[in-house]
């Protein structure tokens, strides 16, 4: 999986955290990664396969636990932000997306604050719309 890959998964499991609770969310992890090793193992053309290798695997749990772990302030960096918004009013979608950029700005070396803003328009744009992808852009470039 590539970066944008792994993003994407991370993204979805965080999506369901309003749904399970941020104290289920290690359960339903290996849910989700349990789903990605079958998808990985149907007989799916060469583009369609999804490989999981244990670093990748980790990766994702990592990246989860992490955002769980501080979602309160995560929440409140992003209300900060995102003035005249509150979270409730937010789409389910775009605070998925909000939380896993903005742990990636706050808390991930690795990950360059102009490629976590990037990777959030990205997913904006494919799992919401066009607008979307700015609203997100404008409220991350107040995420410190």
């Amino acid at each position: 999986m590539n970066r944008h890959e792994l993003r994407e998964s991370i993204f979805k499991i965080v999506f369901q955290i309003p749904f399970y609770g941020a104290e289920n969310m290690q359960e339903q992890t290996e849910v989700d990664i349990e789903s990605l090793k079958l998808l990985a193992e149907e007989p799916l053309s060469e583009e369609d396969k999804i490989k999981l290798s244990e670093k990748n695997e980790q990766y994702i749990k990592d990246k989860v636990q992490g955002i769980v772990s501080h979602i309160k302030e995560l929440d409140e960096k992003i209300t900060e932000a995102a003035k005249n918004w509150e979270l409730e009013r937010l789409g389910k979608a775009e605070l998925a997306i909000l939380r896993l950029a903005s742990y990636e700005i706050i808390y991930d070396e690795d990950i360059p604050r102009a490629v976590a803003i990037n990777e959030a328009v990205e997913l904006a744009k494919e799992y919401i719309d066009e607008k979307a992808g700015a609203f997100i852009n404008g409220v991350l470039a107040g995420v410190e």
